[in-house]
């Protein structure tokens, strides 16, 4: 009996992986539902299995609880432009094992990540670097960013209904206000910030010390810079 379920397992993968590679690698079936996965531990590995940790996926396939407001496929951001086609968030598959792990914790304390930005092009950087050439505010695309290497997110806090949290200032704040080590703040942002850190810090990641909201993956510099880039549905 272990024996033919083993041989029909087998068979739909090979018939799902040959039928569309991509779809078996993404399916939200496979990879959205957390009863799913744990369901079928050994169906997901084996569709993951081709899968490197450095390849690059669309969150939005992996994980159902995160809200997304990617600021720079808009014109609501410190440059005042839109450099994006379309508001996707792709990250390097080892980046998203650590992201899913840190806002599971999130979950069961009442919050979700918001995704402000993700990876992030080098023609991008190169668009950004164009309208603010001051590497105070925008990496040199000459060396490259932690975005351009699928290893940065910019972030912050919701409850359940997408509500922010309140962190002292808006993204792309180039204050001091937005240094982690800023102390005037009221008790409610300090302890926002610190629960945002701690979280994260936790599930591998690091912060910048300037901006609250940006957090690379750790060893992230070593990944290679990118200029991989996806194809807008609309």
């Amino acid at each position: 009996m272990i024996m033919k379920y083993s041989l029909l397992i087998l068979c739909l993968i090979f018939f799902v992986a040959c039928k569309n590679p991509k779809e078996a690698v993404y399916s939200d079936a496979l990879l959205g539902n957390t009863s799913y996965i744990k369901e079928n531990a050994t169906l997901l590995d084996a569709a993951k299995m081709n899968l490197h940790d450095s390849t690059f996926v669309n969150l939005k396939e992996y994980g159902k609880d995160f809200f997304y407001d990617m600021k720079y496929a808009t014109s609501d951001n410190f440059l005042k432009a839109q450099v994006y086609d379309c508001p996707e968030c792709y990250l390097r598959l080892k980046t998203v094992k650590a992201l899913m792990k840190a806002n599971q914790e999130f979950v069961k304390l009442g919050y979700k990540i918001k995704m402000y930005d993700c990876y992030r092009p080098l023609d991008v950087q190169k668009k950004m670097w164009a309208i603010v050439n001051n590497p105070i505010y925008v990496a040199d695309p000459a060396k490259g960013s932690i975005h351009n290497r699928g290893g940065a997110v910019d972030i912050t806090l919701t409850d359940y209904s997408g509500n922010e949290l309140d962190m002292g200032t808006s993204f792309d704040h180039f204050g001091p206000e937005a240094a982690h080590d800023f102390k005037d703040l009221s008790a409610e942002v300090i302890a926002n910030r610190k629960l945002l850190k701690t979280v994260m810090q936790k599930n591998g990641f690091r912060t910048f010390a300037s901006e609250w909201w940006h957090y690379n993956l750790a060893n992230a510099s070593t990944m290679p810079v990118s200029n991989f880039t996806w194809d807008c549905k609309n």
